[in-house]
């Protein structure tokens, strides 16, 4: 199919909930919550299934629901939701029930247990380009895909019809090492897609250094201070938004200790009551008790919620 997406859809802040469980099964009240709780903050987006909704963990018809309950729930902000699976036929499943629920755009992860190569990556998106009109961001995240983008591939996936957006991995940089990686992939991929930032403690530094969007996953549970770095960088403030970020360095270190920011992310949405116990899709498992106690301390330090 042909499409030419909006880029301003795909800039500002997106924010990523937790897709939580009761018994095994999605718990649509905390979801709901979890999505209206992005309404009232004002997020330029929300993106369901993302690696903090757990979308590999859940089967096409889980998906098709929190797609539904998504786009339902979000009255006029755009929802986007990841589709990324094993098989490019489950993919294509799962991009036709994002676009039955009337959602604005997919993610799309690499995912697979053999590893996949260049090639193969490309063949997946043009396939998925293909068959929709939807906007496709295609999601670079190599701590979990284990699959490593290249700027070339980067290039290539930016000549596809409906590539809108390409979701980058925060790294540690200088600001003149972000400065100059942005330029290296603005100049491969053109203006007409646009680059976005994750990995949450990585957001500032990478909208000041010219990304359009953060795609935060911490901040589908507690957008507001997401959204203060966002906006101080998009007026073009730097030293605030590296004032923000770095307030929020506690909470960047328990992402370090506890193994990245989705057992944090559920124990701060237990924490505020957003969620229940043992949200997660097993066999990933909540935090232990000492360190919920510690997320929860730090969550009240920094009075977040």
């Amino acid at each position: 199919m042909t499409n030419t997406p909006d880029p301003s859809l795909f800039t500002g802040l997106s924010a990523f909930p937790l897709t939580p469980l009761k018994g095994g099964s999605l718990d649509e009240d905390a979801f709901v919550g979890l999505i209206e709780r992005l309404v009232l903050a004002g997020v330029d987006s929300i993106t369901a299934l993302g690696s903090t909704g757990s979308y590999a963990y859940l089967d096409t018809d889980e998906r098709a629901r929190v797609a539904q309950l998504s786009v339902e729930s979000a009255l006029d902000i755009p929802v986007f939701i990841g589709v990324g699976a094993l098989r490019t036929r489950d993919v294509l499943a799962n991009v036709a029930s994002a676009e039955a629920a009337g959602a604005q755009g997919v993610l799309l992860a690499p995912v697979s247990y053999q590893p996949l190569t260049d090639d193969e990556v490309f063949a997946l998106f043009r396939s998925v380009t293909e068959s929709t009109d939807l906007p496709v961001v295609v999601y670079d995240n190599p701590g979990t895909t284990h699959f490593t983008f290249t700027t070339e591939l980067y290039s290539q996936l930016a000549g596809l019809d409906g590539v809108a957006s390409i979701k980058i991995p925060g790294t540690p940089a200088s600001p003149a090492g972000w400065d100059e990686r942005i330029g290296e992939i603005r100049a491969a991929i053109g203006s007409e897609v646009t680059i976005g930032i994750s990995g949450d403690a990585h957001g500032a530094e990478g909208l000041i250094a010219g990304c359009d969007a953060w795609y935060t996953a911490v901040g589908g549970t507690i957008p507001e201070p997401m959204l203060e770095i966002t906006r101080a960088a998009e007026l073009g403030n730097a030293q605030l938004a590296r004032e923000l970020s770095a307030e929020l360095q506690p909470l960047w270190d328990l992402f370090t200790e506890f193994g990245g920011s989705l057992r944090v992310t559920a124990a701060i949405a237990e924490h505020l009551g957003l969620v229940g116990a043992d949200t997660l899709p097993l066999p990933v498992r909540d935090l232990d008790a000492a360190a919920k106690r510690k997320v929860a301390e730090v969550a009240e330090n920094l009075d977040l919620g």
